[in-house]
């Protein structure tokens, strides 16, 4: 069904700095400059009542739309005990409703009270270190759900739509966000509206604990069975000692084992409302057929209450902090600086700084680790885990045996130095520059690109039109700039340094 459930894959980094503020039913705004010709973007926004944001973009070709639904809720808005609930979720909601999904609810739905006590002994059990009971109250969950499957069709939502022509139907769940996306025949918008409208308002969690089961495969897939997603994990826990960024998007394992459907159930009804969601529709769309649509189908939803606040607010870092792992694999380094939030007007430059250390051949780590000094495989740098709050500037490189982490640290800070006390050169400038502005506006050319990019100025920006001032923001970033960024946040007391070093580890 779902093939994309990477946390954080969708970093979209080319984002504006400031917000502009004002509503608006219709511009037509300039530009993207994707090849060098003016161009117009002419946006409906639509404001539903219930606070439901609703983008549509006209654009000609082919008789196809993309949609992209995009909650502000990802592993930000979680805490010790619920992590991974955004991402169990997004499974879940593939899963269908009280129509979708369900050949006799009343059937079904029976059986969940029995499903849901048996886990809640599985978890005192589990506490009592009751390996035996645990076992038998297992499978009774287990031919529960057997029992249930009977009178369901979880693959129906999903098959209604590639019926209806769909591509690409997917969703993914980053720290800051859970976003919906799929590619559509036009003149079957309506079937989409009805069936988005039924998941928002009465999901059912179908399939819970073999769902579970799945989730905790991942996690052992993308973490505890690979060196890479532990050391991410590692790094972040290190970085952030008390915001939530720390968390694993996937979840730690205890709480995926604990999680009961009622506290996964109370998530959806905080993060869920239609005030939290941003609709976006890019293609062959007629606006005021989109704006009809919207307000017949998701005028009704519910808002919701306002989420909860994310009131950790991370402590200054007064030192360089330090994590080992210990693997039986080549050995890996992850460098992180703290820098602020998508949103500071530090942001250009920080892309810029990024794309001048590992940005191509020609970028300084690239050459300096790569092509002169010969001690690294691989290096790259990016800004995560989010873009909401205050994030960080990491590198990940790989030693190129038999050199060590320690040598290509000591290179790469060398590198940084350089930077911060000299600045690129203006010829640097200009090619990093140009290549930031063109990768902005890469991912722009496509209906689904600029679907995605849409949604995602709307939702931390409030305007969507932030997005348009970003290449000339980038294009009026000075050297001085640069060096200015490279020597407030790249330094000492502000990184965390996380290594994976061969030993005797869990992975052969």
């Amino acid at each position: 069904m779902v093939g994309f459930k990477a946390a954080g894959a969708l970093f979209l980094t080319g984002v504006a700095t400031a917000t502009i503020a004002g509503p608006a039913r219709a511009q037509a705004t300039e530009d993207l400059r994707t090849d060098g010709v003016r161009r117009e973007l002419e946006v409906r926004r639509i404001v539903l009542d219930n606070g439901m944001r609703v983008l549509a973009l006209p654009r000609p070709g082919a008789p196809v739309v993309s949609l992209v639904v995009r909650f502000a809720v990802g592993g930000v808005n979680e805490r010790p005990g619920t992590t991974g609930a955004a991402h169990f979720l997004e499974h879940l909601l593939f899963r269908g409703t009280e129509k979708t999904g369900t050949e006799d609810w009343e059937a079904e739905r029976a059986l969940y009270p029995l499903m849901d006590a048996a886990h809640d002994s599985v978890v005192a059990a589990r506490v009592r270190g009751d390996g035996a009971e645990m076992e038998r109250l297992l499978a009774r969950i287990s031919a529960l759900e057997d029992s249930a499957r009977v009178f369901t069709d979880p693959g129906e939502f999903d098959r209604i739509l590639r019926r209806a022509g769909a591509r690409g139907l997917n969703a993914t769940t980053s720290n800051d966000a859970t976003t919906y996306f799929v590619d559509l025949p036009s003149h079957r918008l309506r079937e989409w509206f009805e069936l988005e409208a039924d998941r928002m308002a009465n999901p059912v969690l179908r399939g819970f604990y073999s769902e579970r089961k799945v989730v905790i495969e991942e996690r052992k897939l993308r973490v505890e069975g690979d060196p890479g997603g532990a050391l991410v994990e590692a790094h972040l826990a290190a970085a952030f000692s008390v915001h939530p960024y720390r968390h694993p998007v996937v979840g730690y394992m205890t709480d995926l084992e604990n999680l009961s459907r009622e506290e996964v159930a109370a998530y959806h009804r905080s993060y869920y409302g239609a005030r939290n969601a941003v609709t976006v529709i890019v293609g062959d769309v007629d606006p005021d057929e989109i704006e009809a649509l919207a307000r017949r189908h998701f005028g009704p939803l519910p808002a919701g209450a306002p989420p909860p606040p994310i009131t950790a607010k991370e402590p200054e870092q007064r030192g360089e902090r330090r994590v080992e792992l210990v693997f039986d694999v080549e050995p890996r380094l992850r460098i992180g600086w703290k820098v602020p939030a998508a949103t500071h007007h530090d942001t250009p430059a920080l892309e810029l700084l990024a794309t001048l250390l590992t940005g191509g051949r020609s970028s300084r780590l690239h050459r300096r680790l790569i092509l002169e000094d010969r001690i690294a495989a691989s290096v790259s740098a990016s800004l995560q885990p989010g873009s909401a709050f205050p994030r960080l500037l990491v590198l990940d490189a790989v030693p190129l045996g038999p050199n060590t982490t320690a040598q290509v640290e000591e290179a790469v800070y060398a590198e940084v130095e350089r930077l911060a006390s000299e600045g690129p050169t203006e010829v640097e400038l200009a090619r990093v520059g140009n290549q930031v502005r063109a990768g902005a506006v890469r991912g722009l050319v496509s209906n689904f690109g600029l679907a995605l990019r849409l949604a995602e100025n709307e939702a931390l920006f409030g305007d969507w039109r932030a997005m348009l001032g970003h290449p000339e923001r980038l294009r009026a970033v000075t050297a001085d700039e640069v060096r200015h960024v490279a020597r407030k946040y790249l330094v000492r007391e502000g990184r965390t340094v996380a290594t994976v070093v061969r030993g005797e580890g869990p992975i052969s």
